[in-house]
């Protein structure tokens, strides 16, 4: 390719953002030009890598933090819902690409794996109730079970009651609808098929600057990290879905949009094991209720994993913190990405953290033995021999204006794009991965007002649930869960 020809799409970044936008573009519009630069030696590595992430599949089946009980007790499920909802879109897109051949086997990138929640104490196992009481009866929950008998407990999956002392208030939920995905997979099953579509996939390739040009495209300017030299292309739309790496690609793009924003990045650590004895003894994910302060994505669960075929269990994570923005960046990405606009929200967001600030801190310094303490909560029977100590990947989260409290670190994502749409990026983490499908058909639908409505049709044909809510029709939504279910070999 032409170095400087322009070209109409450039996804900056090899993840599973820019694999879906790419991949719903081209089924979309398949004469378009896609070029995809991710500046490491593979794409998937960072945050859509099996190993930097739960893949949990979110779907609000298991996640406690989805559905905090009020001041006054009482628990809704508004929240959960939505998330289901979104998740379902994934689901229905992926099932769409294995059936058109557009990804393989579903067995290599999602597996049905039950999801549970799980609680100790008197006070969590009344939340819990009432969290399943407002769930059960809501069509996309359908199949979930409640139970506070040890022994249900242990035969939905032993690792949680064996050695646990009599007498202690344990609860539990179950879905066995849940899945495990391997999100690093699914992408590179999505850039390959986007590769065989005429996309260029280009690695080993940073994107060093970015400027809009009269004409409204972008000239973006090219360092080969192997060998080469720079470069540049340009192009009529940029999607900058370079995770930790997006904030410093968007502020450099001098957009407006992004004024005001920051990021506060949060590390983590797993432990995993492959003993087959103790894998064979623990087939779901289970998720329990976070510490005082924690962040959501430090809610402490243990999951069934299948990685290029293999089961292991994962524990954690644990939380720390570290200013890198990314798991294979520099230490000075946080002050580097400080400026005039954002650092009255980042400082006002300091003082109303305190309490994350403190917990990060403790779990930075936790000794092995406080590790094994949070396992053995889960696992009463572990032993650390039997489990090794794995980083995860770097979560960013966003820290923007607030009119009241100056500044707000919110949990989400949340997309940037430029008023003329010829620019967006995304910032944020959880769920992440799992809604990349939504959160991508919103940005087309942000950023190509003209295209949307020829496209439309064909994106329904995809996903036929858009537009609509599942969980208001009790029958299209066990249609849809069943149909997808099939497409994709899951338990239905």
């Amino acid at each position: 390719m032409n170095p400087m020809a322009k070209v109409d799409v450039v996804l900056i970044g090899g993840g599973i953002m820019s694999a879906t936008l790419g991949t719903l573009i081209k089924q979309l519009q398949p004469d378009w030009s896609i070029e995809v630069y991710e500046r490491l030696g593979e794409v998937a590595q960072e945050s859509s890598n099996p190993w930097n992430n739960a893949g949990t599949g979110h779907a609000a089946l298991c996640e406690l933090n989805y559905m905090p009980a009020a001041k006054d007790g009482s628990v809704t499920a508004d929240k959960a819902v939505s998330i289901n909802e979104q998740f379902q879109i994934s689901r229905q897109l992926w099932a769409h690409l294995v059936t058109t051949g557009a990804l393989p086997e579903p067995t290599n990138f999602i597996n049905s794996t039950p999801h549970m929640t799980f609680v100790r104490g008197k006070d969590n196992v009344a939340y819990l109730r009432k969290r399943f009481a407002a769930l059960e009866n809501e069509p996309l929950f359908h199949g979930m079970e409640y139970s506070e008998d040890p022994a249900v407990i242990g035969a939905w999956t032993p690792l949680l009651t064996s050695n646990r002392p009599k007498g202690h208030k344990i609860a539990a939920t179950r879905i066995v609808s849940g899945t495990d995905v391997d999100f690093g997979a699914l992408t590179r099953y999505l850039f390959e098929n986007l590769a065989e579509s005429g996309a260029g996939i280009h690695v080993n390739q940073q994107v060093t600057g970015l400027k809009q040009l009269a004409d409204g495209s972008w000239r973006l300017n090219l360092r080969r990290l192997v060998g080469g030299h720079p470069s540049q292309v340009n192009a009529r739309f940029v999607f900058v879905g370079a995770g930790g790496g997006a904030l410093a690609l968007l502020q450099q793009s001098g957009i407006p949009e992004v004024k005001g924003f920051g990021g506060f990045p949060i590390s983590g650590q797993f432990l995993r094991t492959t003993n087959p004895k103790i894998v064979a003894r623990h087939q779901a994910k289970v998720y329990g209720k976070a510490a005082v302060g924690a962040p959501p994505m430090s809610v402490p669960h243990l999951d069934t994993r299948i990685v290029d075929g293999e089961a292991s269990l994962l524990f954690g994570p644990y939380a720390g913190f570290t200013p890198k923005f990314l798991k294979s960046s520099t230490w000075f990405d946080l002050p580097f990405s400080i400026r005039p606009h954002n650092i009255g929200p980042m400082l006002a967001v300091a003082a109303h953290n305190f309490g994350l600030m403190k917990y990060l801190l403790g779990e930075v310094f936790a000794s092995k033995a406080t590790k094994l303490k949070a396992l053995q909560e889960f696992v009463p029977t572990a032993k650390l021999t039997d489990w090794e100590l794995i980083t995860a990947g770097q979560r960013v989260q966003v820290m923007k204006k607030d009119p009241e409290q100056g500044g707000v670190l919110q949990f989400g994502t949340e997309v940037i794009a430029s008023a003329d749409g010829t620019i967006a990026g995304l910032l944020g983490a959880s769920p992440g991965a799992s809604t990349a499908a939504p959160i991508m058909v919103d940005l087309i639908k942000r950023c190509f007002p003209e295209q949307y409505p020829a496209w439309e049709p064909k994106l329904r044909e995809m996903i036929p649930s858009l537009g609509t809510k599942l969980s208001d029709d009790p029958a299209a939504a066990a249609a849809s869960l069943a149909a997808t279910a099939a497409a994709l070999n899951l338990t239905a």
